[in-house]
């Protein structure tokens, strides 16, 4: 019994609600120009009503949320986004006294695209206007300069890490080389794609040696991700049960805290989608059963990034030199 106790009270597990606020923006990303259904557009315009009623839930359970805001979204809701700004969630910080400060400036305010764009769609000079324009905007608004940045639907390209780092990108949520510990991102290694127009002996070649970035990543997990079970439409089901996505949660965290001292569980949320009733009573239930665990500190991503660079740990390795 000393032995579990002294086990438990070793424990250092840093939960995170990422909050990708698409609202609009993902449904005008037809990608080809096409006009997009105004259904879908009310429904973008609809997030700012589950954006109100996820402040709240925040506001009760004292947790700060991180937002990843495309800047077609600032740009089209100033106010809305302003309130989330001055509401002191993932845009405050918190004062050793456990109040929360004043500070109306966003001390970690994520890029999302401008339009939601699938990076990996883009071109280069794209991509690179994108992240341009975004950086301006969100900028302007907040006073400070976003240092993270969460994909749109988890799409890269092979510039993108060499891209962040030009822009002095300091965590990202995009990618998976694991579930819950973080890690320094690694640059995209040089993979052979099979061709079946050409000879095998073209593709049969190991990838290449894994580098590391100074990024440090914060892993993005499908399966901590409300989209594909709640959302109606591209990419999602749309009539799960959400008890089934409780279950498959608590089932990670679950696992997560039988075999790890310190881990990170980051969960990732659209407005559009968590802000409905369902889903709503599923995060209270979700965050009243994480917080009967010991050891357990809601945070804004950047705090577990400077962790992090605190106590570094998970190393990606892996590829040969050519």
């Amino acid at each position: 019994m000393a032995h579990n106790q002294e086990a438990r009270s070793k424990k250092r597990v840093l939960c995170s609600y990422g909050v990708d606020l698409d609202a609009v923006s993902i449904w005008a990303n037809t990608s080809n120009g096409a006009v997009t259904n105004p259904t879908d557009v009310s429904r973008g315009i609809g997030a700012t009503v589950g954006v109100d009623r996820l402040l709240s839930l925040f506001d009760r359970n004292k947790i700060r949320a991180t937002w990843f805001i495309p800047a077609h979204t600032l740009e089209s809701f100033p106010k809305q986004v302003a309130k989330i700004r001055d509401s002191g969630h993932e845009m405050y910080t918190h004062s050793k006294t456990g109040k929360y400060s004043t500070m109306l400036t966003l001390p970690s305010s994520g890029l999302h695209g401008y339009t939601h764009e699938r990076v990996g769609d883009l071109t280069a000079v794209q991509e690179r206007d994108v992240f341009d324009k975004s950086i301006k905007t969100l900028t302007s608004f907040t006073g400070k300069k976003p240092k993270s940045w969460t994909a749109p639907s988890w799409k890269t390209s092979l510039r993108t890490v060499e891209l962040l780092g030009e822009n002095g990108i300091e965590y990202d949520h995009s990618f998976m080389h694991h579930d819950s510990q973080m890690y320094y991102l690694p640059y995209t290694p040089s993979v052979t794609e099979t061709n079946l127009q050409r000879s095998a002996t073209d593709w049969m070649k190991p990838m290449s040696t894994i580098r590391p970035s100074s990024i440090v990543e914060i892993p993005a997990n499908w399966h901590l991700d409300d989209w594909p079970a709640l959302n109606v439409g591209p990419g999602g089901s749309g009539f799960v049960d959400p008890d089934v996505l409780e279950r498959l949660w608590k089932s990670q965290f679950d696992f997560y805290y039988r075999e790890y001292d310190t881990f990170v569980f980051p969960i990732t949320i659209h407005p559009q989608v968590s802000g409905k009733p369902h889903a709503m009573l599923m995060h209270e239930r979700l965050i009243s059963y994480i917080n009967e665990h010991e050891g357990v500190e809601w945070c804004i991503m950047k705090d577990i990034a400077t962790e992090f660079r605190r106590f570094p740990g998970h190393v990606v390795d892996g590829g040969v030199d050519s």
